[in-house]
């Protein structure tokens, strides 16, 4: 039963980061080229309506995303939010009347079965270790140092290159404020009276803010088409990684890492085929951009 809440939780916050995708890419577009790496780019942002209405998506998925972390594991949540992808491209089909050709939907179905597949094959188990300080101090250098990289990379490149570095960037960011906001909810479970006090919630909140600014400077400098695919398979992928060197969590080596392999396959051949479509990137899905 629990799997199936937490399945069912995790679905309902990818529909929210989908919605929250869509409104803020609306926003995005029409914000200065000039702002980009600037704190004042979220002080525009916070004037617009629509990007108002993107974030209390965004908090809605947190809760559900929250949710699901406290009842399953970090290994299983965070590929399940591969559906942001999916449901994006339905938001955008519903919402904008962009026809989704034949090609756009395989690829779809591409994403959709490679993360099937991805969980059926590697059935992630266990989770009840809790990690030490040189579990999350590894962690914090590994996975700061990467992201130190590719924001370096990204400032001396422009377009749909710095989308989706920084892309890459968000994701590697949400799937570590993942990994602390399980830690959170652990620790809630057991020392509710003091979690305000524990250094996880903050990291979370930091890793969090860092990982929402960075999404920002992605929207802004290329295709929501290019963001969302590059976002969406860094972020289960490093996920599952931490849910195994943090709670020890386990998947399925052995032979079982081919169908791994394979699902992952099908989910980067469907997000790479969406990036690239004339039919998606050959229009402005939201808003004019401002110069």
């Amino acid at each position: 039963m629990s799997s199936v809440l937490t399945v069912i939780l995790a679905v309902c916050a990818a529909a929210c980061n989908a919605l929250s995708s869509v409104l803020q890419r609306r926003a995005a577009r029409t914000a200065p080229q000039s702002e980009a790496f600037k704190l004042s780019l979220l002080w525009d942002m916070m004037r617009r309506p629509v990007w108002l209405g993107g974030i209390g998506a965004m908090i809605g998925g947190f809760l559900f995303q929250a949710s699901a972390l406290n009842f399953g594991m970090l290994s299983l949540v965070q590929p399940l939010l591969i559906m942001e992808l999916p449901f994006t491209m339905l938001i955008i089909w519903l919402r904008f009347g962009i026809k989704l050709d034949r090609n756009l939907w395989m690829a779809i179905i591409s994403v959709t079965l490679g993360l099937a597949l991805l969980l059926a094959s590697a059935s992630p188990g266990g989770g009840r270790r809790a990690p030490t300080a040189r579990d999350w101090v590894i962690a914090a250098i590994v996975c700061g140092g990467i992201a130190a990289f590719l924001i370096g990379m990204a400032k001396i490149r422009r377009g749909s290159h710095r989308a989706a570095l920084l892309g890459i960037t968000s994701g590697l960011g949400f799937a570590v404020t993942a990994a602390l906001m399980k830690e959170s909810t652990r620790l809630f479970d057991t020392e509710k009276a003091a979690v305000l006090t524990t250094w996880p919630v903050y990291a979370m909140v930091a890793a969090g803010i860092f990982s929402v600014f960075v999404l920002q400077t992605a929207l802004q400098s290329g295709s929501l088409v290019v963001v969302q695919p590059t976002l969406n398979v860094t972020d289960p992928v490093t996920s599952i990684g931490l849910g195994v060197a943090l709670f020890g969590e386990s998947i399925r080596l052995g032979g079982w890492i081919v169908l791994e392999l394979l699902g992952v396959g099908l989910i980067f051949y469907g997000s790479v085929k969406l990036a690239q479509s004339p039919h998606i990137r050959g229009q402005d899905l939201m808003a004019p951009q401002e110069e």
